[in-house]
């Protein structure tokens, strides 16, 4: 018999695939998926185009050189060095510094703190959640009414900051650091998007509002929304790693999933909770197994499955213990054609990469079911 305590040392993410649709810090964040096992498909759903020729930088660098705002709020750690960059490549640099050094300096979170120090700079506050609400929130207390304040914008939408801010009575500039735009090569994201719609992803990761947005974009291109929002609902797990980035997909009906940290991290840890936890797991012949995205455990030992056998083992398990006729698990199988044959040959390999022949039985001249242990008969009997 099975024993749950016994398990060897994989990932918790061993067996699931999941897609990587950031720009920057892919290789971060793969990196720490894979060290977890799980396989990764990275497909950057954006490319981001620094802003240093363009006017419109140049225009509101201008504009706070000229007329000092009463506050600049600096949001991200990468925009801000940018923007600092640029100026110096203009000749306004120093003049810049000099200005900010008179203003109330506001950074989102640590890591935008350090660029700013490192700029020469020292913020006046920056909030322990790493959120723009409770930047909002303090401006608002302070009272914006007859106040400048310059927002450095970072890509991702601010969902109600600036109007907020503006309704209060304030002066709201921004600061366009770097744009989004659609990736120059479309073929990775329409690979990630096929793996979706076919399900061959267990979850996608999305780190920018714009990423998520653009992934949208893209299928609604193809034809492929209704077919990518059916996946999202179902079968694909979207994972965010913070509410803001979560908008364009909740603005679909689609829910997500997000850590209470707003870091790669955590977004790792919390898909290291959620995907084993959506995992089937049946007692079968005296073996625990759990099905997985691409793989098996068999009482805890991975077992790597090739798609048709996983086709095969998701339809006998959506009921366990009954026959599942050849012809029904015909249709299970992806572009097997009339040929029950197809099932007989995909049914042979699924059983030798599970290991344990007896976990699937041949009902003769009936089709095949998964063998669930007679205790567990009454609990599954109705699924």
């Amino acid at each position: 018999m099975y024993d749950e305590q016994q398990r060897p040392d994989h990932g918790p993410l061993a067996g699931f695939t999941v897609g990587v649709t950031a720009a920057r810090r892919a290789d971060e964040l793969g990196a720490l998926l894979q060290r977890r096992g799980a396989v990764v498909l990275h497909a950057p759903a954006l490319r981001i185009v620094p802003l240093s020729d363009d006017s419109e930088l140049l225009a509101a660098t201008k504009q706070i050189i000229d007329q000092a705002p009463d506050v600049v709020v600096a949001t991200t750690a990468i925009g801000f060095r940018g923007w600092i960059e640029a100026a110096d490549g203009w000749g306004l640099g120093e003049d810049l510094l000099t200005r900010l050094r008179g203003v109330e300096l506001l950074a989102r979170g640590p890591k935008v703190k350090g660029a700013v120090r490192a700029a020469g700079l020292t913020e006046e506050w920056s909030p322990s959640s790493e959120s723009m609400a409770e930047v909002l929130d303090r401006l608002l207390e302070e009272g914006v009414e007859d106040r400048r304040i310059a927002i450095q914008l970072h890509g991702e939408p601010l969902p109600g900051f600036v109007e907020a801010l503006r309704a209060g009575g304030a002066e709201v500039l921004g600061i366009p650091v770097y744009r989004w735009l659609p990736p120059e090569d479309l073929a990775p994201m329409d690979r990630l998007l096929d793996a979706a719609v076919s399900r061959g992803l267990d979850a996608i990761t999305f780190t920018s509002a714009p990423a998520a947005a653009s992934l949208l974009s893209r299928a609604e291109d193809r034809g492929l929304l209704p077919e990518l929002l059916a996946a999202l609902h179902h079968d694909v797990l979207p994972a965010c790693v913070g509410p803001v980035t979560a908008l364009p997909l909740q603005a679909r009906g689609v829910d997500t999933v997000s850590p209470e940290r707003f870091r790669l991290g955590p977004l790792v840890q919390l898909l290291c909770q959620e995907l084993p936890g959506r995992a089937r797991s049946l007692p079968v012949a005296g073996h625990r197994v759990e099905i997985r995205g691409h793989a098996v455990l068999v009482d805890g030992d991975l077992k790597p499955v090739p798609p048709a056998g996983m086709s095969l083992l998701r339809a006998l398990s959506r009921r366990p213990g009954w026959v599942v006729s050849r012809s029904e698990l015909l249709r299970a199988l992806p572009g097997a054609g009339r040929d029950e044959h197809a099932v007989e040959t995909a049914m042979a390999r699924l059983r030798t990469a599970l290991g344990a022949p007896k976990l699937i039985q041949t009902v003769v001249k009936r089709g095949y079911r998964l063998a669930l242990d007679p205790a567990a008969d009454s609990k599954y009997s109705d699924t």
